[in-house]
């Protein structure tokens, strides 16, 4: 029986697609991988509405092709069954470690809306995490508590337990990893969504890829180009190959003193009730927060809740580290310094970190992308001294982003290089950044924008916090995006979207 249009066209996608796949990854001809299969999609058990749900096979390594395969989950919101509709628009989680099916769960319906179901959204978990098959390190509860498997240095600014934990992840994490773990990659993730492409049947994928995703988006970009539509990168970090990874981290060093003056101006806001109100005025609550670090540093609270951690000092700072991420954030933080601060015995508020170890998968992810995308320093030294001169320029972060991870004793060399983003390319791609981000700050935006040159436009929003669409209510750099999404029209230069 003849195919239709509709299904030779889709044929012929995957075709060339699975071509341009294996020439991309330098794949010999007879070791070429068959196409993707096209999705199965079935409504998903655990989602209410109009979710579907399916389960894409792609290569573990894409060097072999015909080998070992990992299943990636994959969730989809329908647009509108009309002449107008677009495609697809990837929605691309941050992290590493991020689930895109959990994101579309939480921002599909509204991002569904403001495009005018111009799109089907779909979203995948990262080989490694949630629905997609796990990786696992074995990584022992007590290291993957956030504030040690984040190098939080000792009080004095000792790295001595960093550096055996460090060792101590690595050397699990390539003993007991398996072929999983030294499979992810964001070069791997990239090759993913081309697979994912190919399975949709479609020519070109729109996106809006956040924080890390931003990263991989751009990659995808770069190596992709004429598989990009309308390109939304949100949050991005420095995408130079000498400073991804460990670079991003030390940003996060000054993005904390950028943002953290949004806090102290809402803790010592007049109006703000007693609960709540940290100090008279705002430049009083950076001392008064240092200061109380410290006491923890000496004697940390325990909670009411034994299953919670103790506070000790890098708790509270990783607490205020993620309380910037969003204002929503501000007032359990708030009770958690006062708490601190004005009560003896047992904490009774609630603990704004995970009350458990960070999950298994989770963490073998994160560690992975860190430790397989580039090669870190070895030079311990090196480390030592980077965290004392930043616990002198950054208090408020204590030299954690400059601190010593287990890529100082990965074994293996990245499979491959990190991709240089470049101004080659259509001219398709909208950023938007918040002006104080405590994660991606805008100094590592600009860089990316200089890199992508006129293939992008920059909208900087004037406000706090990590994610800028559909994040923080300002109306200008919401409507940029979503015109962008629409229209295809952006910006003619860069603008500035003013503080609301």
């Amino acid at each position: 029986m003849a195919l239709s249009n509709r299904a030779h066209r889709k044929a012929l996608l995957l075709t060339l697609s699975a071509t341009a796949v294996a020439a991309t990854l330098t794949v010999p001809a007879q070791a070429s991988p068959a196409p993707p299969a096209a999705l199965t999609w079935k409504p998903c058990a655990s989602a209410a509405g109009a979710t579907e749900c399916a389960t894409l096979s792609v290569p573990m390594d894409y060097r072999d092709p015909r080998g070992q395969r990992v299943d990636l989950a994959v969730s989809r919101l329908r647009g509108a069954d009309s002449p107008a509709k677009r495609g697809t628009l990837l929605v691309i989680p941050g992290g590493p470690g991020g689930s895109g099916v959990a994101r579309l769960a939480t921002k599909g319906a509204e991002l569904r809306k403001q495009t005018g179901g111009a799109y089907d959204i779909v979203a995948f978990d990262p080989r490694g995490v949630g629905g997609s098959t796990q990786a696992d390190c074995g990584i022992s509860d007590d290291d993957r508590e956030i504030t040690h498997l984040r190098p939080w240095p000792g009080p004095d600014g000792d790295i001595t337990a960093n550096i055996a934990r460090a060792r101590r992840v690595a050397t699990t994490c390539q003993t007991d990893g398996g072929a999983m773990l030294r499979n992810i990659s964001t070069a791997n993730e990239v090759r993913d969504i081309e697979s994912l492409r190919t399975a949709l049947g479609e020519e070109k994928l729109s996106a809006w890829g956040v924080s890390y995703g931003t990263y991989v988006g751009a990659v995808y970009a770069q190596k992709y180009p004429h598989r990009t539509d309308r390109w939304v990168l949100d949050s991005s970090g420095d995408p130079d190959p000498n400073r991804v990874e460990r670079g991003w981290s030390a940003n996060m060093s000054a993005a904390a003193d950028d943002s953290f003056p949004d806090f102290a101006a809402w803790a010592a806001d007049p109006a703000r009730d007693r609960a709540h109100r940290l100090a008279e005025r705002p430049e009083d609550v950076r001392p008064m927060f240092l200061e109380l670090a410290a006491k923890l540093d000496a004697a940390p609270r325990k909670f009411a809740d034994p299953a919670h951690f103790p506070l000790t000092g890098n708790r509270l700072r990783q607490a205020l580290q993620q309380g910037l991420y969003t204002k929503n954030s501000f007032e359990p933080l708030a009770e958690l310094i006062l708490a601190a601060r004005d009560t003896t015995g047992p904490l009774k508020v609630r603990d704004v970190l995970p009350g458990g170890p960070l999950g298994q998968s989770e963490t073998a992810v994160v560690v992975g992308t860190l430790c397989n995308d580039v090669s870190w320093p070895h030079d311990l030294r090196s480390y030592a001294r980077a965290v004392t001169a930043d616990r002198a320029r950054h208090p408020l972060t204590a030299g954690m982003p400059v601190g010593v991870m287990p890529c100082a004793f990965w074994k293996t060399a990245p499979t491959d290089k990190p991709v240089r983003i470049t101004p080659r390319g259509p001219s398709n791609i909208l950023m938007i950044q918040n002006l104080r981000d405590p994660s991606t700050p805008h100094r590592g935006a600009l860089e990316m924008r200089r890199s992508l040159g006129d293939r992008a436009r920059l909208v900087t929003v004037d406000s706090g916090g990590h994610g800028a669409y559909l994040a923080n209510g300002n109306a200008c750099g919401d409507r940029a995006v979503t015109d962008f999404l629409t229209t295809g029209r952006r910006p003619a230069g860069d603008v500035v979207c003013p503080k609301q």
